[in-house]
């Protein structure tokens, strides 16, 4: 199960992915469909998060950083 790590609040728009940064905080990039190339990526949102080792960490349906650990030998 994933827990809750900060919340942001953040709320998504169409055609962009969304991640969480090496620097902890939410990004966001335009996505490549049907042939044209994809956008730059923007911070959406400073959060600062510290990311552990073994876990993988996602913006939720809520819009607000989770993690869950990954599944590794």
């Amino acid at each position: 199960m994933a827990q809750k790590i900060a919340k942001a609040g953040v709320k998504r728009q169409k055609n962009f992915l969304y991640y969480i940064d090496k620097h902890g905080d939410i990004s966001r990039a335009k996505m490549a469909r049907g042939g044209k190339k994809g956008g730059k990526p923007e911070k959406v949102k400073k959060v600062g998060v510290k990311k552990e080792k073994g876990y993988l960490y996602f913006l939720d349906k809520q819009g607000d950083v989770s993690r869950a650990k990954m599944a590794r030998n």
